[in-house]
């Protein structure tokens, strides 16, 4: 029988069962689906289903994908650290009592990591003799100067000429634990530091107690006060507001003479230039270092 061109091939008929490709091929082969549309001219030899039909050539700029290559395990490797420039700093502490040196030797303070509270009076020549002292050492030193880290405040600076008051105290505090902050940074990490105050000894919580606190109770105090005729003198010459009126500065001379019998080492710098009295300061400090004075 005849069919039209063009028109879908009926399956193949078996009586009592369903239509089955493999009972229709003996080998095996699954004829196609059937189809929703007209189907394409088929020749007799497809029509007999003895030739396989290929596969659709892929579309134009159809690239397959390429196979997966599995790839085994490999082992834990552990990340390379970077380098970023940061040098970890040990962290700052109290600062301890120096030991004593074997009786026999002699202490050099020139050569040894120390921390040092020069105090005075405006005018004792403290910035001088400390920034002096520390220029000239044999070991990294550092000058922490209590009046340079007050004047970090620019805009609502409690300004020492006005007086003393809560606001200047205030600030007063807050720039002595930061100095206290930044000796213990230093001397945790092997640089000696002198600091300068000038410290009241009748006020031991605001004064040299609080440095005690602040650096801890290996802090060194040594007390320069010359004369007040000296006192006046090297005030005249400064400036700004670090220069005092005439009654202050006598006021707070006459304040400093209550470190005499007090313990601490006084040095009385009124004929000597600052390199002098960075050379007695070493002396000082050597029989500190060996006798700790005990405030």
């Amino acid at each position: 029988m005849q069919h039209a061109v063009g028109s879908p091939l009926p399956p193949p008929h078996q009586s009592g069962h369903g239509w089955s490709p493999a009972g229709h091929h003996p080998g095996g082969h699954q004829g196609p689906a059937p189809q929703q549309g007209p189907a394409p001219h088929q020749g007799p030899a497809q029509r007999q289903g003895s030739a396989p039909v290929p596969p659709p050539p892929p579309a134009p700029g159809f690239t397959p994908p390429a196979p997966v290559a599995h790839t085994p395990p490999q082992a834990h490797v552990p990340p390379t650290p970077e380098t970023t420039g940061h040098v970890p700093l040990p962290p700052g502490g109290p600062v301890g009592m120096p030991s004593a040196p074997p009786a026999a030797a002699t202490p050099d303070p020139a050569t040894t990591t120390i921390a040092v509270l020069l105090i005075g009076p405006a005018g004792a020549g403290k910035t001088s003799v400390a920034k002096y002292w520390a220029d000239h050492r044999r070991v990294p030193t550092a000058h922490i100067s209590l009046d340079d880290v007050r004047e970090w405040v620019r805009s609502g600076f409690a300004d020492p000429q006005s007086g003393w008051n809560d606001h200047s105290e205030a600030q007063y505090r807050l720039a002595r634990r930061t100095c206290g902050f930044a000796a213990r940074n230093f001397l945790a990490n092997g640089i000696s530091c002198i600091l300068d105050d000038a410290v009241f000894p009748d006020r031991p919580v605001v004064g040299l107690g609080g440095w005690k606190r602040h650096v801890g109770p290996g802090l060194l105090p040594v007390v320069l006060l010359p004369g007040l005729e000296i006192v006046l003198e090297r005030n005249a010459e400064r400036s700004g507001n670090r220069r005092l009126t005439d009654e202050e500065v006598a006021r707070i001379h006459g304040r400093m003479a209550g470190w005499y019998g007090s313990g601490l080492p006084i040095i009385d710098n009124s004929q000597l230039d600052v390199p002098q009295t960075a050379r007695v300061l070493d002396d000082v400090l050597a029989r500190s270092i060996a006798s700790p004075p005990n405030w």
